[in-house]
């Protein structure tokens, strides 16, 4: 997979994002420069993390100074360090990620305790939890946003709320995967900013934040046995302000608000399954759906109008998307 194929796979998730109403969205992969292109041409607004890994470090240093040259002075996209995880970086190449993250005042967005192999894993090699590892090494010294945080201790969690970690909950991938389920009650609990992303299409299938934020309410629900965990409001907050606080962005993205962005979605509640009108939050995480959102804007640009994309044309992203699968099953 080269850089082609990953621009118009980003555009295929930006389309869908952008249709459903996702103005900012966080990214880690290999060819980041691609996806932060891809962004901008859509006009969305996008955190991309160059991400090194121990069998691709040459490329990594190619990718963050690119994105880097091109976009320093973009309004929509900014770069972050993306160590992918304790699995596929040794401590040098870590090392690498953590001194970028400080020499250039950037966070870092890191896969952290997804799965009990994970644990074991570290258990046996470094006799210490992936948390505390990263916490060992360092990492935890720059603004961090750890992905999943699936099996996490109490001691865990303790020192993700010490160091100001935020975690993205990313529930139906963890369920899809059979990874788990992240103890965000605990997590909350204890003052560490949770948000909630989707994760990537090959273990969710999908990139929409209403699924996952009703998602995310009655998983811990279930789990916990207490109807009353994670209620509309909490999960409300968890897809937008916590998102915003997890990137830096605090007061500026999530709210409507004199001097934030102008980054706004209008949703069409004249739907059956949004009648009747009682609560209006509740509605929006409980029975609201993608295709009810009929507008957004992004920095005061509207990008979708009457649920039509109007910074990309939907019939070429999608065909242009499956030529690429169609070539690679071919082979």
């Amino acid at each position: 997979m080269g850089y082609q194929e990953v621009y118009d796979g980003a555009r295929l998730g930006i389309l869908e994002m952008l249709m459903g109403g996702t103005t900012t969205f966080v990214d880690m992969y290999p060819y980041e420069e691609a996806v932060a292109q891809a962004a901008e041409s859509a006009g969305i607004r996008a955190v991309v993390s160059p991400c090194p890994m121990d069998f691709r470090m040459k490329h990594f240093e190619t990718d963050w100074r690119q994105v880097q040259k091109r976009f320093k002075d973009s309004r929509l996209v900014t770069m972050w360090m993306g160590p992918h995880a304790i699995y596929t970086l040794s401590p040098d190449n870590l090392q690498r990620s953590i001194s970028l993250s400080k020499e250039l005042g950037v966070g870092s967005h890191v896969h952290l305790a997804e799965t009990q192999t994970e644990l074991d894993n570290c258990m046996k090699e470094h006799g210490m939890s992936p948390t505390e590892y990263l916490e060992s090494q360092g990492l935890f010294s720059t603004p961090t946003l750890a992905a999943h945080c699936v099996v996490m201790s109490d001691h865990d969690i303790e020192i993700l709320a010490r160091h100001g970690v935020s975690v993205a909950h990313n529930p139906q991938s963890n369920m899809k995967l059979a990874s788990g389920i992240a103890p965000v009650k605990k997590m909350l609990e204890a003052g560490i900013n949770v948000s909630i992303g989707t994760d990537g299409a090959s273990s969710n299938n999908d990139l929409d934040m209403w699924d996952e934020m009703r998602t995310a309410s009655l998983l811990q629900k279930v789990s916990t046995l207490d109807p009353c965990v994670i209620p509309a409001y909490t999960a409300l907050q968890m897809a937008t302000v916590n998102g915003a606080r997890a990137i830096g962005r605090e007061g500026q993205l999530g709210v409507i608000a004199p001097g934030a962005f102008a980054d706004i979605l209008l949703i069409n509640i004249e739907k059956p399954h949004l009648y009747p009108h009682t609560n209006l939050v509740s509605e929006l995480v409980y029975s609201t759906h993608a295709s009810d959102v009929d507008t957004v804007i992004v920095n005061g640009n509207i990008v979708v109008e009457n649920r039509k994309c109007l910074s990309m044309n939907p019939q070429e992203v999608c065909a242009t998307a499956q030529k690429h699968i169609d070539s690679l099953l071919n082979k």
